[in-house]
């Protein structure tokens, strides 16, 4: 349809390598109600008839009905397959006009916005059921005690429900950084044409609201170059990849019989094809894996906008498909996590076993020195050097004796540490921190409490943002159905 200037068809081969129509399908939804706002406007602008009007949404409207996956197979993309639909059933005459003042420059920078718009509020809605899942379990793990690990070595005496809580900080983190993406998602390019507006008096504004975007991308070049929107939506699926993959890591250590912290359910595990004993954390290790999968999406994206001059280049028609799959791994791994989260059984037994068994109430320890007016570098060296015997001869601070005790400290101080050793245990531990954010049990039920309110301002502002899109286009929609029906 395209090939005006050009003599003859283009090569079959030069087709097929040039074709984004697989990449496209995705797209049809949007470019069908992009269309039929445009075509809207045209008519309110005087730039069409009424009857072309008419027979233009028709057209629209058979297509919504119409697999295009067969239909769509000899052109070059999505655009031009639905405009040679429309002057099919509309005539050239009529459906020939639904192109005027568009481009697909700016057509599939449209499409591109309203699709990520729909899936930046489907992630998030699976990111907040992700962070309620969380904090449920949390709630039920305030007194799970467990080591807490640096360096995969036991530090501090914490909860299973500490955890649990740094992993929904870090999705609501994400949550906010999709917040921020979406108001510079949701402004409409249509209108920029190819690259440099047109003569014809349109009207951008009106065809930015009927879709239900917040405004419009201004400058014609920006509208239709720019794909920093693409590079940032697939940088936030990385982000909360690398978060789902953090969690993923914790959880596979933590279901080995190692540590024995946590049994996975059934249902979320594989099984070995020889030992008949295995119980493998599969979901969880595909997860860490796909993250490496997301983060080379983004970069493929960022080399190829990297030294594009300005204005459109096919180039960036290769970016659709690498967000696409960004999204839709995501999505996939959200959904995962939660089951796995939902399901998972906790091991408060053995938890609490490795936390008496560990040395990780040393800084306790110190600490209560410090309350006796000791510097914390000298309770430091003298802790170090107690935890260094009893760890030698196998034992816990608390079964050390007066003489080594004394051997360390001094006379003077011995009967004083060794009450401390003596009153110092994992319970006490947890609930002696005072300071904020700590897993002291009041401090995480109102960690809890906190992060619930964020959770619901967080879906109310996403429910806003649906219900505002919706409202956009059931409007568009009876527009169409009116004009139609007269």
């Amino acid at each position: 349809m395209y090939r005006s200037r050009l003599k003859g068809k283009l090569d079959r081969d030069a087709l097929k390598y040039l074709s984004s129509i697989s990449d496209d399908l995705p797209l049809l939804h949007y470019d069908i109600v992009g269309s039929e706002a445009h075509v809207i406007m045209l008519h309110e602008q005087g730039l069409i008839q009424r009857m072309e009007l008419r027979k233009i949404l028709d057209a629209l409207e058979k297509a919504k009905k119409t697999d295009f996956r067969k239909f769509a197979s000899e052109y070059e993309d999505i655009h031009e397959a639905l405009e040679v639909f429309v002057v099919k059933k509309a005539g050239i005459d009529s459906g020939g006009k639904m192109h005027t003042a568009r481009s697909r420059n700016d057509q599939v920078a449209l499409d591109i916005r309203m699709k990520i718009r729909d899936d930046i509020n489907d992630i998030s809605m699976q990111l907040i059921e992700l962070t309620n899942t969380l904090l449920v379990k949390a709630s039920q793990n305030k007194d799970s005690i467990m080591p807490m690990y640096t360096h995969l070595q036991h530090a501090q005496i914490g909860t299973f429900s500490h955890y649990l809580i740094a992993y929904a900080d870090a999705l609501l983190r994400d949550l906010e950084r999709l917040d921020e993406c979406y108001c510079r998602v949701n402004k409409s390019p249509l209108g920029a044409v190819a690259i440099g507006g047109t003569s014809l008096g349109i009207d951008r504004k009106k065809v930015a609201s009927l879709l239900g975007f917040n405004g419009i991308v201004e400058n014609s070049i920006d509208a239709t170059t720019s794909r920093d929107v693409v590079i940032e939506s697939c940088f936030n699926m990385a982000m909360i990849m690398l978060n789902l993959s953090r969690i993923a890591e914790d959880l596979v250590l933590w279901s080995s019989s190692e540590f024995n912290y946590i049994e996975l359910a059934d249902e979320l595990t594989s099984s070995s094809s020889v030992m008949p004993q295995k119980k493998n954390p599969c979901p969880l290790e595909l997860m860490r894996a796909k993250v490496a999968l997301i983060i080379g999406l983004l970069f493929s994206i960022m080399t190829t906008v990297k030294a594009l001059p300005s204005g459109y280049s096919r180039d960036l028609q290769d970016t659709k498909q690498v967000l696409f799959k960004a999204i839709n791994v995501t999505r996939d791994s959200l959904n995962i996590m939660s089951s796995i989260i939902k399901t998972l059984q906790v091991k408060k037994k053995n938890m609490l076993k490795s936390a008496e068994k560990s040395y990780a109430i040393a800084l306790d320890v110190a600490e209560q020195l410090v309350k006796n007016d000791i510097a914390f570098r000298e309770a430091h060296k003298m802790v170090g050097a107690l935890v260094k015997i009893a760890s030698d001869n196998g034992k816990s601070l608390q079964n050390l004796t007066g003489n080594e005790i004394s051997n360390v400290v001094g006379k003077e101080l011995t009967s004083k540490v060794a009450k401390i050793l003596k009153n110092v245990d994992v319970k006490r531990s947890v609930q002696a921190r005072v300071s904020i954010g700590s897993p002291n049990p009041k401090e995480q039920e109102r960690m809890i409490n906190c992060r619930k309110r964020e959770v619901n301002t967080h879906q109310l502002t996403v429910h806003k943002r649906v219900r505002h899109v919706n409202n956009a286009f059931e409007y568009l929609e009876k527009r169409v159905r009116l004009t139609i029906s007269r």
